[in-house]
């Protein structure tokens, strides 16, 4: 009897031009290999039937060829005309779409050769067996900084702009502060408060008081913009706020949860101006012990604007407004980082890039962010705020039920991938111990250990990428990574809806109004995580742009690299000295064959048994750039060059 074809639902994950794995609905189920001819045009995320046409063997898997097209999960794309004779086609910016779109003529809207287009797909593929799509909108000439800085807010459909309604219903919002507000609330307008951000910040949401107690210890109070007071649950400005989620930072612009009148206005802690705060005021030791602390309501007048850098040269020098202040905060937050530490927090830094741009935002050179102690300081206090909140609202058990709440939370990392990265670190001689009470210790111990040393950011990097993501959730799980057993996040309502959640959740529980919605929240929780992801690939693809705008001034320079990453079709190398990344791609190492040992992390030539691993210093040269698709392609100059092993 003939064995009955089998056919499954599942998600096309689009990893290669030539092949894509479709991952089925059941989580128990084999991912599906497909080729790129049997795929039938279904693109990267779309809902699709497979046929499995070969099934799991000797270790692979299973084959498949889709039959039908169930869902596009995409309708528009965003990339630059191209013509070949008389056609013209869209090749798209996503590395995750390997097909151009044919668009006829009549459907071109006057685009013309290398404009940066919003393309939509006709509902059915052409009959010439190939994407067909319109021109939905014309962004400008490719190439050009506002052009493309648009093509990547439309390429993940961001919003450019605030709905006229919710902009009105900002504008209308009285800028006095109301007499009953000014009388309930707790007054922190005498006690001396600052804030300390950016050079560039626009939208300041905490603030720092303090003050000397007569019994020796310190008042400190983290001060919130409360934006629920502003923020009407419910309200047209609170629906745009959920549906953004996040505000998000670009390379030269910040795309903001808020309508600014807010975020720059109404709910920034401006110096010398009376604001509306939500505070987390504790009372503390030398050593950082918490012997008070209160949760509410309050009104601060901040008296200074600190840069980063401005307050780091008043506690370096000893001298300048509120020096004394702010080495005392500092010797305070120090004090929390080391109990922290000591708990398990794991002490992971990798240093963020920013640009040095020209008057036409042409990149001039990139150049590493500083974390100096007034980072830290901030970071602790806002930690600690977070942390004591969370741990406040977890108590409030009510008939053994915990009420609402948004926490913050991390899982453990993989064991398996955890004992990979344990082989790996062991070439340069270093330990991790991989069971659970020790995870923690062993790598800051790692971390200690690779300071200043060459293999150091990419041991990091790894390590951080064998890590879960941090989610939202209302689960009252630990944050690993902290090392905190409840945290949340309080801090940032102006620029991250689920602080805002908490504000709210927990002005609810201080009156002792308890709300015990977890479907609801939890729905929303999943939300602001998926929002929080994609806010992150915008700003990569923002900062991807802008190295690869750089670098392909230096088509055919050679560079010093290190091995970043490793794929089945590919060497990424990180550049030395501008910390932009590349790839070499395996099928233009013509020498050899080689093949990727994933759990070591290298790739081995079959004849010649050479090998490239993660963390080599190689010497490659820049071979191509590719503006529209974001990609730098190398080529390693000599073998000679380039730390090899013996396959064994």
């Amino acid at each position: 009897m003939p064995r009955q074809t089998r056919y499954v639902l599942g998600k096309v994950d689009y990893v290669h031009p030539n092949y894509a794995y479709i991952l089925p609905e059941h989580d128990d189920m084999e991912d599906i290999w497909v080729r790129q001819e049997d795929l039938l045009l279904a693109l990267h995320n779309d809902l699709v039937e497979v046929m499995i046409i070969k099934a799991k063997k000797n270790g692979k898997r299973p084959v498949g060829k889709v039959v039908r097209i169930i869902e596009r999960r995409r309708a528009s794309w965003v990339g630059r005309i191209v013509q070949d004779g008389q056609e013209a086609f869209v090749i798209t910016t996503s590395r995750r779409m390997h097909h151009n779109i044919f668009v006829r003529p009549e459907n071109l809207q006057g685009a013309k050769k290398d404009d940066k287009v919003i393309v939509v797909l006709n509902n059915e593929p052409s009959t010439y067996k190939k994407l067909e799509g319109k021109v939905k909108q014309v962004l400008g000439e490719a190439g050009t900084h506002e052009v493309e800085m648009q093509a990547i807010m439309a390429e993940f459909n961001l919003p450019t702009s605030f709905p006229c309604e919710v902009l009105v219903m900002a504008s209308t919002i009285p800028p006095a502060i109301p007499a009953r507000e000014l009388t309930r609330r707790r007054d922190f307008t005498d006690v001396s408060t600052f804030t300390i951000d950016p050079a560039d910040a626009q939208d300041f949401d905490d603030a720092l008081s303090f003050q000397a107690l007569p019994n020796g210890h310190y008042e400190v109070g983290i001060h919130i913009a409360d934006v629920s007071f502003y923020v009407q649950e419910g309200s047209l400005i609170d629906q745009e706020a959920f549906e953004r989620n996040t505000s998000v930072y670009l390379v030269d612009r910040t795309i903001p949860m808020l309508p600014e009148r807010l975020s720059n206005d109404l709910c920034s802690l401006k110096p010398h101006e009376s604001r509306l705060t939500f505070s987390a005021v504790f009372e503390l030791d030398s050593t950082g012990k918490i012997y008070q602390e209160w949760f509410g309501e309050t009104i601060i007048h901040s008296d200074k604007r600190f840069t980063y850098e401005e307050a780091q040269e008043a506690i370096t020098r000893q001298q300048g407004v509120f020096y004394q202040e702010l080495t005392v905060l500092n010797q305070l937050a120090k004090q929390l980082r080391t109990e922290r530490l000591k708990k398990g927090a794991i002490n992971f830094e990798m240093p963020e890039v920013r640009f040095q741009l020209d008057e036409y935002n042409k990149p001039l050179s990139i150049i590493p962010k500083l974390s100096q102690d007034t980072h830290k300081l901030i970071e602790e206090f806002m930690l600690l705020a977070n942390r004591r909140v969370a741990k406040y609202v977890h108590r409030m058990r009510q008939d053994k039920s915990l009420p609402t709440f948004v926490y913050r939370t991390h899982d453990k990392p993989d064991l398996e991938k955890l004992e990979d990265l344990a082989r790996f670190v062991k070439q340069f001689g270093y330990v991790i111990k991989t069971n659970p009470t020790s995870i923690a210790s062993s790598l800051n111990t790692l971390t200690e250990n690779i300071l200043g040393k060459p293999e150091a950011r990419i041991i990091q990097s790894l390590a951080i990428r064998i890590m879960p993501k941090a989610l939202y959730t209302t689960a009252s799980k630990p944050h690993f990574g902290l090392a905190f057993q409840q945290y949340t996040h309080f801090t940032s309502p102006i620029r991250r809806y689920p602080d805002l959640m908490v504000h709210r959740l927990l002005k609810r529980y201080l009156q002792s109004e308890f709300k015990f919605e977890h479907k609801i929240y939890e729905q929303k929780c999943q939300y602001a995580s998926e929002r929080e992801r994609m806010a992150a690939e915008i700003e990569r693809a923002s900062i991807k742009y802008k190295q690869v705008e750089l670098i392909q001034a230096l088509h055919g320079e050679v560079m010093r690299g290190v091995i970043s990453s490793i794929v089945a079709w590919g060497i990424y190398v990180e550049l030395v000295d501008s910390l932009c990344e590349g790839m070499v791609r395996l099928a233009d190492m013509t020498e050899d064959y080689y093949v990727l040992d994933e759990k070591k992390f290298r790739v081995i030539g079959q004849r010649t048994k050479r090998i490239y691993q993660l963390g080599d210093q190689v010497y490659v040269k820049i071979k191509s750039c590719d503006l529209n698709k974001r990609i730098i392609d190398l080529s390693f100059v000599s073998y000679n060059n380039t730390k090899c092993y013996a396959a064994n």
